[in-house]
């Protein structure tokens, strides 16, 4: 299963981009994690370039329409999502390779609940199917974790290893939601 990774922080010292870099390092031998790589170089949304699109854009889409499931991790900026994803998923509102395409969203900390929410009410309405049961809350912010620290402390790296499990479960087995086995990791 091809499953692209997608961060909302264009921070070298993101925790999100850390997290997704952790997930891919963790990933079982049937998922690959790639992180998408031209967040940052997407134009702001204009639809006047949607009759000749960037090469940014171009390289988005053929990303996301591979891609068999999506992993989002976004930081949460003055009670909303980041500019950086809603841009990104401004490009994909009218793409149809995108409609029903299972989503896993990841949080980093337990005060994002309203980037969360809007990030999930945003997928929905662009017709992504959410696996409630691969999206969890990892309470990292402020824990100190760097990379190797997430993939070396064993509640993160299993609540990674389940969220990864849970995704692969419905989006490449095609087997119902099972439910969160664990909305929040302490």
């Amino acid at each position: 299963m091809n499953v692209l990774a997608i961060s909302g922080s264009l921070r070298a010292a993101s925790i999100n981009t850390a997290l997704l870099r952790a997930a891919k390092r963790l990933a079982p031998p049937e998922v690959a994690v790639v992180l998408c790589p031209v967040v940052g170089e997407l134009p702001l949304f204009n639809p006047d370039l949607e009759r000749q699109l960037p090469s940014s854009v171009v390289q988005l889409q053929a990303q996301v329409a591979s891609a068999d499931a999506l992993l989002i991790a976004s930081p949460e900026y003055a009670h909303g999502v980041t500019g950086t994803i809603k841009n990104l998923l401004d490009w994909l509102v009218s793409f149809e390779p995108f409609v029903d395409k299972p989503v896993a969203v990841l949080n980093v900390s337990p005060r994002a609940h309203h980037a969360d929410s809007a990030l999930r009410e945003t997928l929905k309405t662009m017709s992504a199917v959410i696996v409630e049961s691969a999206s969890v809350t990892i309470p990292l912010l402020g824990a100190g974790l760097t990379e190797d620290g997430m993939v070396d402390y064993p509640p993160v790296a299993r609540a990674i290893r389940e969220s990864l499990a849970a995704l692969y479960k419905v989006a490449a087995l095609g087997l119902p939601e099972q439910g969160p086995s664990f909305p929040l990791v302490r």
